[in-house]
């Protein structure tokens, strides 16, 4: 229906403000009635077809991107939340298991909700008054978890990344430019590159044919390195899940004077579980600690952290703005958030992470965890058991490394794609002794028995020796 000339035309309602949860309350309706199609129509994992199917797609149901005349909010939510749901990859699904993406908590989802509505930044108290309070009380109660300090602390990050780059930053500043980084060749790739960004010297890549660092090789290249050094381990590779020596490697660092880094991105809230603590015993005795809680936290991307243990070590980080930080300002009381982060404008992804805390408790999320983990194991039991696979090594967390048997590596990485193509699982790789694997990261604690099974009867029909599997998409996500 068109406005009567000279009709003023009707502003957009906003999030905030008395009215903004009355005006997001129809548009929530909206996006749940078109993830759920979207869902539905993707009917899998992932979208069947390949990226050019996945495209054309998109253009079909976007059109023009920016139309002269707008659609209206029902209607641009219906299609563009629909059209990106069916061509999701959903980390939700037990065949979406290729990466350390994780399934994220209803409840996370929902005071993500609350976060965008209420778009605090915090760049400054003013704009983010009691956002800025629940990230210090979660920033320091989460450090504690890990550093029995009087005054542990920790930096919200976008991830492991830029954990990993602001744990170098630190230590460059401690030490200088003349910082040599070691670290394994199972170290993420953010390590070396951060060394190269932050123009330090080429970090230097120790070998791992085990797939962890060997204290041994550890020893030798702090013996042969002047100056002064950072040893970067990792707790929870990327390719296969394993967790460096932390002990033994915090005691050549202690020997040596040398700053120890641990990047537990994947493995951090293993501490969190009476059952798997001791795989990390050591990350107390790191000066920076990386942490995720995009992976075992179950939350929406981002939710990163840096804990160190003094809140002192983060004072390199100071910065001044008049605009945001100004010295009355700050001498009256005013909290100095510029200081919390490389970045100026940031969200408060504190929120999800606390209430996240709040509704599971301790016991809660260590629970997840041990599901997650003991998923991974039964898993690797089916494999084992398979006369069609072969299994690489039992996880330490909880990925998989497999391959079908007979396969050469051009095979597998055929076999991979084809499955991404089709829709029909999505499925990591990583090499390791020298050979091609399928990777399996567990990361949904939905994950079922019949669930696994019949990933091993999408890969390889030979029945199992020890259960019959099924293919039945209904029945491998009933529990």
């Amino acid at each position: 229906m068109t406005s009567p000339p000279g009709t003023p035309t009707p502003l957009p309602p906003l999030a905030g403000g008395p009215g903004g949860a009355d005006a997001l309350r129809p548009l929530i309706d909206t996006v749940l009635g078109a993830l759920r199609t979207g869902a539905e129509e993707r009917g899998g994992p992932l979208p069947a077809g390949g990226p050019e199917t996945v495209t054309a797609r998109v253009l079909a149901a976007l059109g023009d991107v920016l139309p002269t005349h707008g659609t209206g909010d029902h209607e641009a939510l219906r299609t563009l939340v629909h059209t990106l749901t069916a061509g999701a990859a959903d980390p939700a699904d037990p065949l979406c298991a290729a990466h350390l993406h994780c399934p994220p908590l209803a409840v996370a989802a929902a005071a993500d909700l609350a976060a965008s509505a209420l778009n605090p930044s915090l760049d400054s108290w003013d704009q983010a008054p009691a956002a800025s309070a629940v990230e210090a009380l979660l920033t320091r109660t989460l450090a504690a978890e890990f550093y029995d300090t009087p005054r542990a602390d920790a930096l919200v990050t976008t991830g492991g990344t830029e954990a990993n780059q602001l744990a170098l930053l630190l230590a460059r500043e401690r030490h200088g430019p003349r910082l040599t980084v070691l670290h394994g060749t199972n170290a993420h790739h953010s390590v070396p590159r951060s060394a190269w960004l932050l123009g330090l010297p080429p970090a230097i890549a120790l070998p791992t044919p085990t797939g962890t660092l060997d204290p041994d090789r550890v020893a030798e290249a702090l013996t042969r390195t002047t100056g002064p050094v950072l040893v970067a381990a990792t707790a929870g590779t990327t390719d296969a899940g394993l967790i460096d020596p932390l002990g033994p490697l915090a005691d050549l660092c202690h020997q040596h004077g040398a700053d120890l880094h641990i990047d537990a991105a994947y493995g951090g809230l293993l501490a969190l579980s009476p059952r798997h603590r001791t795989k990390v015993e050591g990350l107390s005795r790191a000066h920076s600690l990386t942490l995720d809680l995009h992976k075992l936290g179950w939350q929406p991307v981002a939710a990163g952290l840096l804990a160190v243990p003094d809140t002192a070590l983060l004072a390199p980080l100071a910065h001044q703005a008049d605009y945001l930080n100004a010295t009355d300002d700050t001498e009256a009381g005013l909290p100095d958030l510029l200081g919390r982060s490389l970045r100026t404008t940031r969200r408060p992804d504190a929120l999800k992470i606390a209430t996240t805390l709040r509704s599971l408790g301790r016991d809660g999320l260590a629970h997840l965890i041990d599901l997650t983990c003991a998923a991974a194991h039964r898993l690797a039991e089916l494999l084992d058991a398979h006369p069609g696979f072969e299994l690489h090594a039992p996880p330490t967390i909880s990925t998989v490394l497999f391959r079908p048997t007979p396969t050469d590596d051009d095979q597998l990485a055929a076999l991979r794609r084809t499955l991404l193509l089709d829709g029909s699982a999505v499925l990591g790789r990583a090499t390791a002794g020298g050979r091609l694997w399928l990777k399996a990261t567990l990361l949904n604690p939905h994950t079922t028995q019949r669930d696994l099974q019949a990933l091993l009867t999408l890969l390889a029909p030979t029945p199992s020796r020890k259960a019959a599997p099924t293919d039945d998409r209904a029945a491998r996500s009933t529990p």
